[in-house]
């Protein structure tokens, strides 16, 4: 296992430094939460190769992750080709500028190489879980399978709900408060979370396998108290009449009837 590692860390370290060389020419650091996700799926694949595991949960655990890659990866493709620089890390890379750091050396410790670790340790689950070949599927990792599925279909819908609401003028300045969007304020947030704890289950039937759950508990953190939710509600509240009654009234996470009045 100790192997598969180092050689899902050496498979890392050189697609984030292609993507590293892409920014310079760019001048733009952007698309690299677009390629969170694609990579995510290549180690899965690379692992599926190479790992020794039982092939039916080899099967689950790549099939779903390159699933839910390809889906988020592509959505945030596009969203970065249509709104362009992402202010979140023009404001890191200029702050950093600013403290006499060139861009090039901020661009690749505070992106790329930082999003490379945080990538390998999401990832756990479809690393640790694909070793082991004499240890089949089980209800665990059948019910993280389902699980899995339905993040990967209920983050699908918020992200689609959500692009409709953009994309619809009438929508300008409003907030967005239909679909599963009356019942979580982050339902993207929630299936994604859901998806990284079904592979984290079907990981667990492997020796070692609970160490792989770190992933999903620190993609949940990140999510709902860091680089996600937090920064995401306070532009919000400042920016939106009537987001603070909309968080009043609404679940921040685990879909929820709204509270009335």
């Amino acid at each position: 296992m100790i192997e598969l590692l180092g050689l899902n860390a050496a498979v890392v370290a050189g697609l984030m430094l292609g993507l590293w060389l892409v920014a310079l020419r760019l001048r733009d650091v952007s698309f690299v939460d677009a390629f969170w996700a694609f990579n995510m799926g290549a180690v899965a694949t690379v692992d599926y190769v190479v790992a020794g595991g039982d092939p039916v949960r080899k099967a689950l655990l790549t099939g779903l992750c390159v699933a839910w890659a390809l889906r988020l990866g592509c959505h945030l493709f596009v969203r970065w080709q249509r709104q362009g620089v992402d202010k979140r890390y023009e404001s890191l890379l200029g702050r950093l500028a600013a403290r006499g750091m060139p861009w090039p050396v901020a661009a690749l410790i505070f992106v790329f190489l930082l999003q490379g670790i945080l990538l390998l340790l999401v990832s756990l689950p479809v690393q640790i879980g694909q070793t082991h070949p004499d240890l089949p599927v089980g209800w665990l990792g059948w019910g993280g399978a389902a699980l899995a599925t339905f993040g990967l279909v209920f983050e699908g819908v918020a992200d689609h709900q959500l692009s409709r609401f953009r994309a619809d003028p009438a929508s300008a300045g409003q907030v967005m408060d239909r679909g599963l969007w009356r019942y979580s304020r982050h339902p993207n947030y929630f299936g994604d979370a859901c998806v990284w704890w079904g592979l984290g289950l079907i990981a667990c039937e492997v020796p070692w396998g609970w160490v792989s759950l770190a992933g999903p508990a620190f993609l949940t953190f990140t999510l709902l108290r860091w680089s996600g939710a937090p920064l995401l509600e306070r532009g919000l509240t400042s920016s939106r009449p009537g987001y603070a009654d909309y968080v009043r009234r609404t679940s921040a996470f685990i879909p929820w009837p709204p509270k009335a009045g």
